[in-house]
């Protein structure tokens, strides 16, 4: 088979992580005209289009975004065999963690990381909104919690399970009766961040749903979680996240955790997991995921 024409190709693959002809352009650093002219000679190739439009974006057809993820792995591949030919070993792993994660279960660990990864060095990038690798060339690894499905060219390896469940101060949970039912009368705390994660608590748990008389929104898990703190109302928290608030007493959790199985991964891309770096980084965290 003819394979496309490859800078085709690179234009496609940045119009389908942005979204935006003009953001793809600024990437490739060339005019508008020129991605739209490489778009053209790829569809030309293939003899069908390869975009629709949603609104101000363009969104790939099925048969187009699974062929972008292809090619972003592929380039990828590409990229970092170009740099062993040059014999550049990367030494620094930049690695994009959900916020909440990196300051209750990471930071407090990560003299420890250090001391173990000797001369390796982690680059933590705190996530606020936590997106799969293919759509952050700038990272070398994400970890990823929840249900989450590597996509081609990306190994996943779970290190850790996890709890959730609500959670809020000790002096609002006097308040509430063994009925989950009884937190309506509380203020709900939702994060933007992850805002289907009390649907998935009721769903998971098999509790009723809840009425709450109050809501409030927040950006992201970390401030909904010291907006809980501070006893503003309750919030629906990985118990990864917050047990040291449960050890010193700050929060509880009035109706327990459930265990989501699919827990924490840490997400690579295929040709780098075997490689000394990530093989490092890999083995504390499932470690330090053993002994939660």
């Amino acid at each position: 088979m003819r394979l496309p024409p490859l800078n085709a190709v690179r234009a496609f693959e940045a119009v389908c992580r942005h979204g935006s002809i003009l953001k793809a352009a600024e990437e490739l650093s060339v005019v508008r005209g020129a991605v739209r002219q490489q778009i053209s000679t790829l569809e030309n190739h293939f003899g069908f289009k390869l975009f629709t439009r949603g609104g101000r974006r363009l969104v790939p057809t099925l048969q187009a975004s699974a062929f972008a993820e292809a090619a972003s792995a592929a380039f990828d591949i590409l990229q970092r065999a170009a740099s062993e030919l040059e014999g550049v070993a990367p030494g620094r792993i930049r690695l994009g963690v959900p916020s909440a994660f990196a300051v209750w279960w990471l930071m407090p660990r990560v003299a420890n990381m250090q001391a173990s990864l000797g001369d390796i060095a982690v680059d933590i990038v705190p996530m606020t909104v936590v997106e799969p690798l293919q759509m952050h060339p700038e990272l070398d690894a994400v970890i990823m919690g929840g249900e989450y499905r590597p996509a081609a060219g990306i190994t996943a390896l779970r290190f850790m399970e996890d709890e959730f469940g609500p959670v809020t101060t000790p002096a609002l949970a006097k308040a509430l009766s063994p009925d989950p039912a009884a937190m309506a009368a509380l203020t709900v705390l939702i994060s933007r961040s992850v805002p289907k994660l009390w649907d998935e608590w009721f769903a998971e748990s098999g509790t009723p749903r809840v009425a709450f008389s109050r809501r409030q929104e927040f950006e992201d898990l970390l401030l909904a979680l010291g907006a809980a703190r501070s006893g503003l109302g309750i919030a629906l928290a990985p118990r990864a996240s917050i047990e040291d608030d449960l050890e010193r007493g700050h929060l509880v959790a009035p109706y327990g955790f459930i265990s989501r199985p699919s827990g924490y991964s840490l997400c690579c891309r295929t040709p780098d997991a075997k490689r000394p770096a990530f093989a490092a980084l890999s083995g504390w965290l499932l470690r330090s995921g053993a002994s939660v």
